[in-house]
């Protein structure tokens, strides 16, 4: 007679999931299921643009790689911005 866990399997897990990484379990259930493993592991609506924005994100990833760049770039150089204002107003409290 088996004892303990030897004897016992997870209900429906297969040996090559129970031995997994979690991230790789997440990426095969994302594949399996043709959805990205942010809508997995955050939902609909916790993470990414707003729904004013998404268009325009669409629209920027259809540029040739250059383009998306300068997209980056511009967008990188807003984000400092407000980050560097946000930092100096906390600072004044």
């Amino acid at each position: 007679m088996r004892s303990g866990r030897q004897g016992r399997r997870a209900w429906g897990a297969t040996p090559q999931l129970r031995s997994s990484q979690p991230t790789d379990v997440i990426r095969r259930l994302a594949v399996a299921l043709q959805v990205s493993a942010d809508l997995l592991v955050f939902g609909d609506n916790q993470r990414g643009p707003d729904d004013d924005l998404k268009l325009q994100f669409e629209a920027v990833s259809l540029f040739v790689p250059e383009k998306k760049r300068g997209v980056k770039s511009l967008l990188d150089g807003m984000i400092l911005k407000h980050e560097a204002r946000r930092w100096s107003a906390s600072g004044k409290e």
